[in-house]
């Protein structure tokens, strides 16, 4: 006897439950990776609609070649930490060994080998390259970020250190004349200063403290994800290069190099 269509739908979804929940059907597991809140567009901006960065794009492209399913929340610095130490979410990024971290000691956690690597350093107006460190008594810099190239100038209260939301608002006071410098990141700095051309120029002093970082992706409990994912950025390394030309992100020894030839 012919079986009504409902009926066979009906077998056809039990089927599909029994397949399910048996394992026959094999799910994707999903990740959930803590990143910082910040608009550090052309590095990242998690809290963006559409296109979130470079670390984003080279995330995205490792997802596509695994079983796993990212899930990206953002939050505050210094929460990133506590949440991975309770186990809430899987992985932080962006993550350093070199890092102050007051919550979890950095040997508890794996890191990965880097997505990109950033430049930050001392950002002023171009008439006032070469003045020296002298000259810069007001430094201005984004909370959560620890001045550790200038910390000795401040405590000998050689530099005044203002304290910020964001490098938008750094910028602000340079333009404001309320400030001779900030310590912010080279690629965030020109990406925010070309979208708003009416705070003037600015540019990376060579000659003033400065250091080239590498971004991770850092776990506590997920280590077979790293080991997974720096399989990934050594078996697909032409692709990373062409996300970094997209993004317009350069090593930080060419970008000395360039502005030392053209300061100096």
């Amino acid at each position: 006897m012919l079986l009504h269509s409902s009926a066979l739908l009906f077998l056809y979804r039990l089927l599909l439950i029994i397949m399910f929940s048996s394992g026959l059907f094999c799910r994707a597991d999903t990740v959930v990776i803590g990143t910082q809140n910040l608009h550090y567009f052309p590095h990242y901006d998690f809290t963006a609609d559409n296109d979130k960065g470079l670390a984003w794009a080279i995330l995205e492209a490792f997802e596509a070649t695994t079983s796993h399913k990212f899930v990206y929340e953002a939050m505050p610095v210094l929460r990133l930490q506590k949440e991975l130490a309770k186990g809430s979410i899987d992985a932080v990024y962006p993550d350093n060994p070199k890092w102050f971290n007051p919550v979890i000691e950095n040997s508890r956690k794996v890191f990965s080998n880097p997505l990109t690597r950033a430049l930050g350093g001392t950002i002023v107006r171009p008439k006032y390259v070469g003045g020296g460190i002298d000259e810069i008594k007001r430094l201005v810099m984004p909370l959560g970020f620890t001045p550790v190239n200038w910390q000795e100038r401040v405590n000998n209260r050689l530099t005044h250190l203002i304290r910020v939301e964001n490098t938008l608002s750094a910028l602000e006071l340079i333009a404001l004349d309320r400030a001779d410098a900030a310590n912010l990141e080279y690629h965030v700095t020109m990406h925010i200063a070309a979208q708003r051309p009416w705070l003037g120029n600015f540019t990376l002093d060579p000659a003033l403290p400065h250091d080239g970082v590498s971004f991770m992706l850092s776990t506590i409990a997920n280590k077979s994800l790293i080991a997974e994912f720096n399989d990934f950025l050594v078996t697909h390394h032409e692709q990373i290069i062409q996300l970094h030309r997209e993004y317009k992100i350069r090593p930080p020894e060419n970008i000395l190099s360039d502005l030392t030839a053209k300061f100096y």
